[in-house]
């Protein structure tokens, strides 16, 4: 799905939601559900893709015993190109989305008024739907740069990714661990594939990537030009886990990435996560439509990390309150007591 038929689709759903009052009860005939997720060529726009095939059941569907939809009866799901985590959160609280992929750090900072959000108003109304995947910290150096830790890119072309990205947010605190901020490098703010071309023409030796591996950009970026992984790793990796109590430590695998050595480096968990303003039985049903059988194949073809998207680990490292709805399917599973 290109970016001018998600727009179109995301038009079509904001124009169709006004109408009808973006309201879910039960008799409604339809109701739609905007899933923000990031740049096109990242890892959220695929797996939100994949979240809004497996909720959605928009009217006329088959049943889902006949071989068709096993989403929520009525609704219309649609995963929504946008700027990342932060953006998919403002967009949550501002009314704009219903639902989006946050970073588990930039969640939990968003609802406590920490972090990148000190000084601003809390967003307390931020709920959780369920943990997808662990998302991998990304330093990605053009080959032969001569870059081997965060330390070597001062004075380099360097990518942090856009405003409004969780890649950003974390990129700065890689930076900082290594005794360094963004004036000591030459940053640019540009999406992954953007960061990739730039990469290929030698105009940019690195760039952060905060995504679950393997992701489109980088894996056609090594295959074309080749790449190398930096590793974080070490004392100063150690003090951002200390530091940072929702990053974990985490391993790129050699040959995720064509003729790419793998690494250690840290990681954060992705998030589906909702306003405490949704209707109860719409997350409720999400929820459970999220975790039935077609679902669980849809994940295991549809992307690599897919197959991370297991009910046995939905509840791990939200660190926001759950919804209402999500927390009735949870506690009938038997996932909360």
């Amino acid at each position: 799905m290109n970016t001018k038929t998600v727009t179109r689709l995301a038009a079509a759903a904001v124009g169709a939601a006004t109408l009808l009052g973006a309201t879910f009860a039960v008799g409604q005939q339809m109701a739609f559900f905007r899933i923000g997720t990031g740049g096109t060529a990242g890892t959220y726009f695929p797996i939100g893709g994949l979240l809004s095939n497996a909720v959605s059941n928009p009217p006329g569907s088959r049943a889902c015993a006949d071989g068709g939809a096993c989403g929520v009866p009525g609704l219309i799901a649609t995963a929504v190109a946008t700027n990342g985590s932060v953006a998919n959160i403002n967009g949550i609280e501002s009314g704009a989305l219903e639902s989006g992929l946050t970073q588990s750090d930039v969640a939990y900072w968003a609802y406590s008024g920490t972090g990148v959000f000190e000084g601003k108003a809390k967003i307390e109304n931020l709920r959780g739907i369920a943990n997808l995947y662990p998302e991998t910290i990304h330093l990605v150096a053009r080959k032969g740069a001569g870059i081997k830790s965060p330390a070597d890119l001062k004075g380099k072309r360097v990518s942090l990714d856009e405003p409004g990205s969780g890649t950003l947010i974390d990129a700065r605190i890689v930076l900082s661990a290594y005794g360094l901020t963004e004036k000591d490098v030459k940053a640019e703010y540009l999406k992954p594939n953007a960061s990739g071309d730039r990469l290929r023409d030698g105009a940019l030796d690195a760039f952060f990537f905060v995504g679950g591996y393997p992701t489109g950009a980088i894996s056609e970026l090594a295959t074309s030009s080749g790449i190398e992984l930096v590793p974080i790793a070490g004392p100063e990796a150690k003090k951002i886990l200390a530091d940072f109590k929702f990053f974990g430590p985490d391993k790129v695998p050699a040959g995720t990435y064509k003729d790419v050595e793998g690494v250690e480096t840290v990681s954060v968990n992705a998030l589906w996560v909702t306003s405490a303003k949704q209707p109860e039985d719409l997350v409720y049903g999400v929820t459970k439509a999220l975790w039935n059988d077609n679902s669980r194949k849809l994940m295991d073809a549809g992307h690599a990390k897919g197959k991370q998207i297991r009910k046995e680990t939905a509840l791990d490292g939200i660190g926001i309150p759950l919804h209402p709805g999500a927390e009735k399917f949870y506690r009938e599973v038997g996932l909360l007591k």
